[in-house]
């Protein structure tokens, strides 16, 4: 079995929606402590773990952000003992029904984790426009399978519910299960940590694991405020080529990490990170971002008076869906690869680069 691969479970077993991340950042923070020298809780929720250069001080900073909060769902109503649900995050209701759930229960007082499925009535309950189209998110319900009077006691609105489908591994060294966004990415960020336990480095190395990315990239933002470096490299999945998806918007699974390319990125990063790839004969794809990057990369790169920043993608099949899927291999090959720039990086890096490289 790779080392990788109980780590990687466990972070993937635990919930953690967006504003609600503590479960997993215990387990990061856990992970973590052995290779950074330093590590918090930021303002906002996001952990920072400091790994300090050996260059003279004052060492300039490059920031290693990947966001450890999950989408899910989020209890409005009960209704004869059955919940009604709105999201957390985007999902698409098609893969709901049937979903394996676990809902945070937090009536009477008490905290508890009670299993449960996402169900659909029967489509002559239905209005009639919707027939045998998928059913939207307001029609669903979420059964525990309990009493009402039981549901009632225990329930209240504004409970958490999270994926409970368990990570399995395929054949070709996949995993699949929820949460792949944006654990793979914090697995590869702890890749990079373990690389430069081997490796001197001159800067200064925030590993941040940021918060309520899937409602806004908000942790980011807080995050990069406080700790304010020099540069930013932001870990994200990104789309991966399936069924139905197969043109030039997507990206190989399995063939490494993405670059992306676009307003939203350095270019002088882009290019750095493009040579050492090409040097190191580590494999992956160009992907492009016309505009806003739909990841943290945008918060970072906006803060105050701006950060140089690059992204980085790790190809995903059926996002924001419970059976995410990717290949372990990915995760490796981008952990290597920061790694292996963070460790190159010159002091004077910063002073060197210019918007039109």
């Amino acid at each position: 079995m790779d080392p990788l691969f109980p780590f990687l479970k466990e972070l993937l077993t635990a919930p953690g929606l967006s504003g609600y991340e503590d479960p997993a950042a215990e387990i990061i923070s856990k992970k973590w402590k052995p290779l950074v020298h330093e590590i918090s809780r930021g303002r906002l929720g996001s952990l920072h773990g400091l790994r300090r250069g050996s260059g003279p001080s004052p060492r300039p900073t490059v920031m290693v952000a990947t966001h450890m909060d999950a989408i899910g769902l989020m209890v409005t109503g009960i209704v004869d003992g059955f919940l009604r649900l709105t999201q957390v995050g985007g999902i698409d209701p098609r893969v709901l029904p049937g979903a394996l759930v676990t809902l945070h229960a937090t009536g009477a007082g008490l905290s508890q984790s009670i299993p449960g499925v996402v169900v659909l009535p029967q489509t002559r309950l239905l209005p009639p426009d919707i027939g045998l189209n998928p059913v939207p998110l307001e029609y669903l319900f979420l059964d525990t399978g309990l009493p009402r009077a039981k549901v009632e006691s225990l329930v209240q609105v504004g409970d958490l519910v999270s994926f409970a489908q368990p990570p399995f591994e395929l054949t070709g060294d996949t995993i699949a299960g929820h949460s792949l966004d944006n654990r793979f990415s914090v697995a590869a960020l702890t890749i990079c940590l373990e690389e430069l336990q081997n490796r001197p480095h001159l800067w200064d190395v925030w590993a941040v694991a940021t918060t309520q990315e899937e409602i806004g990239t908000i942790g980011a933002t807080g995050s990069t405020y406080e700790l304010h470096p020099n540069l930013a490299i932001v870990m994200d999945v990104t789309f991966a080529k399936g069924p139905g998806a197969n043109d030039w918007q997507t990206n190989p699974l399995g063939k490494g990490p993405t670059l992306c390319m676009g307003p939203n990125i350095h270019p002088a990063l882009h290019k750095a990170m493009k040579e050492l790839a090409d040097k190191l004969e580590i494999p992956y794809s160009l992907e492009y971002a016309p505009r806003h990057t739909g990841t943290d990369g945008y918060s970072t790169q906006v803060v105050a008076e701006g950060v140089p920043t690059l992204v980085m993608g790790i190809p995903l099949r059926y996002m924001h869906t419970p059976v995410e899927m990717g290949a372990v291999k990915d995760i490796q090959r981008a952990g290597r690869l920061v790694a292996e720039f963070i460790a190159g990086l010159a002091l004077d890096f910063v002073e060197k680069i210019i918007w039109d490289d």
